[in-house]
């Protein structure tokens, strides 16, 4: 009896004997999985700049607006786990595919919305879809390439090219906003999705589906509607430009209060389930959990510094949006080079060595980050600090990952996926609460008769507290030994239930 497949029965890219088949196979199985994730990340940011082309277009109200880009991040955030989980009970391919859907036909939607309720719609429906594929792609991933070398490989590509999502949803939002109609930003997804979902089912080795399976559906319910409530209250928390704190607001500390409580039930169900929809035992191993809070702080810090240099290059030095896309080119570059580096880096250097220097380089580009004035220039003042940065930052993504899925059981890699889907989407939330009231109420309590300057120096303390959380993950890596391989995966036990062990 074996808990899991044979590692030859995985597609890798060289192909089971190197052949030239098994090389294109592996290929256009990465591609698939790569373009998805990408498709997914992209979109949380491209919107983000075609804003007010759309509050013109469609009408919208100031707190209307708002829900265009909450309505996803609040989906999104509160389905992962549920997404994760379906995949590993209902087979990922399947769910994959049906994720994808959801979200291309939501994409088109969006792009023909006529009034404002349809948009936001729209948006919350292509979130449903995101969370249900975008656990998936991960635990596919892991699924198609034996753990080892090729599988780090393969984990490189996709950290590079997920990661290169950010970057390249500000640059199409730029150009298709000077130069297209916003609606675009949503209809550009429309091919790539027809594309995709055209070789999914060709390329893509599906999981065993297993209808009589148990489902927690108690876990289910309670462990989306805290994380809901969680990612409601982080983006309702931030203080706003006008530096008003929203922490003590009824609604946020209603939504934190709810969020606690459900969690803490949620942690009850789980331990008492036959079939969890978190299983606990994920948590139980160091590195693994290390790995999970890792990725929390450098999210925190990544998303915020993102966000909050948009916010500074336009406010504060004028920029265009197409000319603000162009900025983070060459920090997108570094970042895509620095992820696709992590796998031969880790292999030569170790985990431990490469998440040490990478957190580093990170902590010192902030730190100079922090230096950024209203008079200052984007040659001599944000691209040597943001270059140290992005390149470090980059080259985290792919232990994280590799450490995540390291000796997970194949028929958990989808909520093991999803839990670290899902601890990248809360601390994005986190830090960009964390970071907006920390510029805001700077900037609201500066004296300086310059308000350029009075929002630089609000940004620049934002990057100093975003440098404080990174230096946090590093200690977190370097303690918890973040992505220390394993050489078999984790027992299941009765939870996941001995009779599914294949012959």
């Amino acid at each position: 009896m074996s808990d899991t497949p044979a590692p030859t029965a995985r597609t890798s890219p060289d192909g089971p004997a190197g052949s030239g088949g098994g090389r294109a196979a592996g290929t256009v199985t990465l591609a698939v999985i790569c373009g998805a994730q990408m498709m997914f990340l992209l979109d949380t940011l491209i919107v983000t700049i075609a804003l007010p082309r759309i509050q013109a277009g469609l009408h919208f109200s100031g707190p209307q607006l708002e829900w265009v880009q909450n309505a996803y991040t609040l989906v999104f955030g509160g389905l992962l786990l549920l997404g994760g989980r379906a995949g590993d009970v209902f087979g990922r391919r399947r769910v994959f595919v049906i994720g994808l859907v959801l979200f291309t036909v939501a994409s088109l939607t969006a792009g023909l919305a006529q009034a404002p309720w349809q948009l936001i719609v729209s948006r919350g429906v292509q979130a449903v879809g995101a969370a249900a594929a975008s656990p998936a792609t991960l635990s596919l991933l892991a699924t198609a390439f034996a753990e080892g070398p090729l599988r780090d490989r393969a984990v490189s590509i996709y950290a590079a090219l997920g990661t290169a999502g950010g970057g390249v949803g500000l640059l199409v939002g730029g150009l298709i906003t000077s130069f297209l109609s916003w609606r675009w930003i949503m209809l550009v997804n429309v091919p790539i999705g027809a594309v995709i979902l055209a070789a999914a089912p060709r390329v893509l080795r599906d999981t065993d589906h297993r209808p009589g399976r148990g489902f927690d559906v108690s876990g289910a319910l309670t462990g989306t509607l805290g994380m809901t409530m969680l990612v409601l209250a982080l983006t309702r928390a931030a203080a706003d430009s006008h530096g008003v704190v929203h922490w003590a607001e009824p609604t946020v500390l209603g939504a934190l209060g709810c969020a606690a409580v459900l969690m803490a039930v949620f942690v009850a169900v789980e331990h008492r389930s036959a079939q969890p929809l978190v299983p606990l035992h994920l948590f139980a191993d160091r590195a693994r959990l290390g790995t999970y809070v890792t990725a929390v702080l450098y999210s925190m810090a990544m998303v915020g510094i993102s966000f909050f240099i948009t916010l500074f290059v336009q406010r504060v030095w004028e920029y265009s949006p197409l000319n603000t896309a162009l900025v983070f080119l060459p920090m997108q570059g570094l970042l895509v080079a620095g992820a696709r580096a992590g796998g031969p880096l880790m292999r030569l250097l170790g985990t431990r060595t490469l998440l040490t220097g990478a957190l580093a380089m990170a902590v010192v580009g902030m730190v100079w980050l922090s230096r950024l004035d209203a008079d200052g220039g984007y040659l001599t003042d944000l691209l040597g600090p943001s270059s140290l940065m992005y390149a470090g930052l980059g080259m985290v993504g792919t232990p994280l990952m590799v450490g995540a899925l390291a000796g997970v059981d194949e028929r958990t890699t989808g909520i093991a996926s999803g839990v670290f889907t899902c601890a990248r989407q809360i601390g994005g939330a986190i830090g960009l609460a964390l970071l907006g009231t920390v510029t805001w109420t700077t900037v609201a309590a500066d004296r300086t008769p310059s308000g350029d300057q009075a929002l630089a120096d609000g940004v620049d303390r934002g990057f100093l507290v975003a440098s404080v959380l990174t230096a946090l993950a590093l200690v977190v890596a370097v303690t918890t030994a973040v992505g220390r391989r394993k050489e078999t995966p984790v027992a299941q036990g009765t939870q996941d239930g001995e009779a599914d062990a294949t012959s």
